[in-house]
């Protein structure tokens, strides 16, 4: 858009959403930009469909532990915090009062979005909300087959193969599945999912890289049609949050 079609825009729409991904290792099977490239597709669907305004994205996240893996860039939280409020300060001068915070790179974004989003609440005025795919889609996760949530596990490979096939390698997806770290669940849909997730070092994945490839989980249960049905329930629950804050 230019600044003008921007202005038009910005009279009609009361919603703009902000895909926050990160660019980090996704395995020999998937593209490093895999949790913006989510992000950005389900922020597409959502916007053609309910009218909202979409912010180019941001393409990095808080990834210290992919280090161990080449191409991953990790920006720091505290930075992030000041990046995403900046953001949504700028819009916010410019008009826009209601964000969508959209997520791509799971439990290891969400912390830091949460303190920009209640800043800029308290600060400009704004309403925001996060959604978070993951959270979003926890009735259907089982009925699917994907295995346990991990790290270019079968949930993200088969959104890829749905959305980016020209990008992804199925043919070079291993499965790699570590052992569960007793009371300390981050699978969103697990009945005893805790929250109380920390991201391991890069030394740690280091010393797994050569048998995991950078996989946590079961991608070899992915599938296109999988990621079909799962982006396509996804892009109903973004369109109602949307509708409902353009409803006031």
């Amino acid at each position: 858009m230019t600044w003008e079609e921007f202005r038009e825009a910005r009279e009609r729409s009361k919603v703009v959403i902000v895909p926050v991904g990160s660019t980090e290792q996704h395995g020999p099977h998937l593209p490093i930009g895999t949790d913006s490239m989510v992000a950005i597709t389900l922020a597409e669907d959502a916007a053609r469909r309910s009218g909202a305004l979409i912010a180019p994205p941001l393409w990095y996240g808080w990834s210290p532990h992919h280090m161990a893996l080449d191409g991953t860039i990790t920006i720091r939280a505290e930075v992030l915090i000041e990046l995403l409020y900046d953001v949504t300060e700028c819009l916010a001068r410019h008009g826009l009062k209601k964000f969508v915070y959209l997520n791509g790179h799971r439990l290891v974004n969400v912390v830091w979005m949460q303190i920009a989003a209640e800043r800029a609440q308290r600060l400009l005025g704004v309403e925001t909300v996060i959604f978070d795919p993951a959270y979003m889609s926890k009735e259907i996760v089982d009925g699917l087959e994907f295995g346990p949530v991990g790290h270019a596990d079968a949930v993200e490979s088969s959104h890829m193969y749905a959305r980016y096939p020209s990008l992804c390698k199925p043919d070079r997806a291993r499965d790699f599945v570590p052992p569960q770290a007793e009371l300390y669940s981050v699978d969103p849909h697990y009945a005893f999912d805790t929250l109380c997730y920390v991201p391991s070092t890069a030394a740690k994945l280091a010393e797994v890289a050569p048998v995991s490839k950078g996989v946590s989980g079961r991608p070899e249960l992915a599938s296109a049609e999988k990621g079909r049905i799962y982006h396509e329930h996804l892009v109903e629950r973004l369109v109602t949050v949307i509708e409902r804050m353009q409803q006031g």
